[in-house]
């Protein structure tokens, strides 16, 4: 198997035939050993009907069928998994996405060595408003957090080396930095190709603008576990050791003031430096605490799959 294409989708219905027959006319005339895995997220349209349709005609077609919407992220995780293809293709379902890219993508992971090739939509057919505009400050962002140097994160078209994504655990809304967690999993050689993008010919998209704002969340929670997911004691034990020396710092300081230079004054629990010393110590305390439960817990992670599988089609 050279190429297997993973195609999440919601309510595609519309597109499939269409978009099968294109990426059938591209594998046909490159000669390619390939698979179409197509992951139903829940489709309320028919779109499962749809698959089924086209894995009767096309011994090349699987599918897979979830029992609801669990996002982008586990519809790929699942592609993942069931793929046997030495490259992985991932595109959207709604024509918005050139198959003609394919044989390009798969020359520059097969050929070239590269771990993970995203596409690049220089050119977009999208709202200025609500997703160039927002796309390009999270994509800033994105780079300037990461490292990783790409100028569309949210592209779908992305081309993988199989192993990449037998060694990448995607969950939550995680999809959108597949390269970040490749990065960190050890998978270095990531670059990017401009890809043609089309105007959305059926339907309407499935994303608003909040995808952005839990994107920039999804951002901030990788950053972390990128830093501190393998040993969360150096930040929370960190931070819980410097507050407590300042804790203790008030405290001695009150101490020595009370029995040496001032011991008629007021009293130790009147004066404002107690409750600062009291309260950075048991912050402190706290913080030390989280982290070493934070590393117990990283010892002890199991994987853990999140979502139910109604049907497989040929997988």
């Amino acid at each position: 198997m050279q190429i297997s294409i993973v195609i999440p989708l919601l309510n595609e219905q519309e597109s499939l035939n269409e978009l099968h027959d294109w990426i059938v006319r591209v594998m046909q005339s490159n000669h390619f050993l390939y698979e179409i895995i197509f992951i139903d997220d829940g489709s309320t349209d028919g779109s499962w009907e749809t698959i089924q349709e086209l894995s009767q005609k096309n011994e090349h077609v699987k599918g897979i069928q979830f029992l609801k919407n669990y996002g982008k992220s586990q519809a790929l995780h699942a592609g993942f998994k069931a793929a046997q293809g030495d490259v992985v293709i991932t595109m959207d379902a709604d024509l918005q996405d050139n198959p003609e890219e394919i044989p390009a993508l798969y020359e520059l992971i097969a050929n070239e060595g590269n771990h993970i090739v995203s596409g690049w939509k220089k050119k977009r057919y999208d709202s200025v408003i609500t997703k160039n505009i927002p796309s390009k400050l999270f994509n800033w962002a994105a780079r300037r957090t990461s490292g990783v140097k790409l100028h569309d994160f949210n592209c779908g078209l992305k081309a993988f080396d199989g192993h990449v994504v037998k060694n990448i655990d995607v969950h939550g809304e995680m999809h959108r930095y597949i390269p970040v967690l490749a990065k960190n999993a050890g998978f270095s050689k990531i670059t990017e190709k401009v890809v043609q993008h089309q105007a959305r010919k059926y339907g309407t998209t499935k994303f608003g603008v909040e995808r952005f704002i839990n994107g920039f969340l999804d951002l901030i929670t990788i950053w972390f576990v990128s830093k501190f997911g393998r040993q969360p004691m150096h930040l929370f034990g960190a931070l819980g050791v410097l507050m407590f020396i300042v804790g203790l710092g008030f405290a001695l300081y009150l101490g020595i003031d009370k029995l040496f230079l001032n011991p008629t004054g007021r009293l130790i629990t009147e004066r404002p430096q107690f409750f600062i010393a009291l309260t950075a110590m048991i912050i402190g305390t706290q913080l030390f605490l989280a982290g070493f439960i934070g590393e117990i817990m990283v010892r002890s992670r199991k994987n853990d799959t999140r979502y139910s599988i109604s049907n497989k089609i040929n997988i």
